[in-house]
């Protein structure tokens, strides 16, 4: 079976594309709630013409989203390019895993697909690091409950908010300068936010341990996205990292709901418009 997946993000979209269990390809592409569902047409099915891939191959899709705004818009494209109706994770979805939240509906899609990923790989007790628009701590039980967790500011947007507010200060890259006594103002910089994170890392990794000490099995740290091999590289706070967790998650869940999801109801009226035709506006 081919099913496409969506991990829809505040700064980057994740796709991949799974060959029965094997995820066989990924592309990251940047979140644009500029665009329309016909741009994004356009744009998917550019990526999967690169790999030869048909857009009638894809058999399934489901997406995850974290931008209101743009689901609608995302879900339409799809509609229109592959013909399918995708499933859309939301608070109706089947996951297997016990949220303890005060409200369930407030924790975001992309926390969960990633819990259930990490306890379906590495069991639990563990915690999961996201690096991502925002950076997310999650801590779930040795039996595989949802226990909740920490977001702070992720470390592009701290670095931004340090350019933006201080006049005086330029933009960087986020490259380790290798100490932290530095002599000039880039390496300062780059200093004080990298290493300055992994001491936020590190800190709400160990305050999270202490609060699981109920937990008689050793904790394991997974982290996932973009930074993540960046900050892991300077702690041994994190024991695995793992970069396509979210979009194995995605397939997980897509298996626990694909009952009832036949190509006849799962079919379509929308689809692409002939090529010698204007796409609408």
């Amino acid at each position: 079976m081919m099913l496409l997946v969506f991990d829809v993000g505040n700064s980057n979209i994740v796709l991949g594309m799974f060959r029965e269990d094997k995820l066989s390809y990924s592309w990251r592409v940047s979140t644009d709630q500029a665009k329309s569902s016909d741009e994004y047409v356009i744009l998917i099915n550019q990526l999967l013409e690169y790999y030869d891939l048909k857009p009638e191959s894809v058999e399934d899709v489901i997406v995850s989203s974290v931008v209101p705004d743009l689901t609608y818009t995302l879900e339409l494209a799809i509609r229109k390019l592959f013909r399918i109706y995708p499933l859309s994770m939301d608070s109706g979805t089947k996951t297997g895993m016990q949220i303890h939240y005060d409200n369930p509906k407030q924790v975001g899609a992309d926390r969960i697909v990633n819990a259930v990923a990490a306890y379906e790989k590495y069991g639990g007790p563990l915690i999961v690091v996201d690096f991502g628009t925002a950076t997310t701590f999650c801590a779930i039980s040795a039996a595989g409950e949802y226990l909740g967790g920490t977001i702070s500011p992720g470390i592009k947007i701290s670095s931004d908010a340090l350019f933006q507010k201080a006049a005086k200060l330029p933009r960087i890259d986020l490259v380790k300068p290798g100490r932290v006594i530095c002599h000039n103002t880039v390496s300062s910089m780059q200093s004080g936010i990298i290493y300055g994170y992994v001491g936020l890392v590190e800190y709400v990794i160990d305050k999270m341990k202490k609060e699981l000490s109920d937990e008689i099995q050793s904790i394991t740290v997974v982290a996932t996205g973009g930074l993540s091999t960046l900050i892991a590289s300077e702690t041994d706070a994190i024991d695995v990292i793992d970069k396509t967790i979210t979009l194995d998650g995605l397939k997980i869940i897509y298996e626990k709901n694909k009952e009832g999801r036949t190509p006849e109801s799962i079919r379509s009226e929308e689809m692409l418009p002939e090529k010698n035709l204007q796409l609408e506006a």
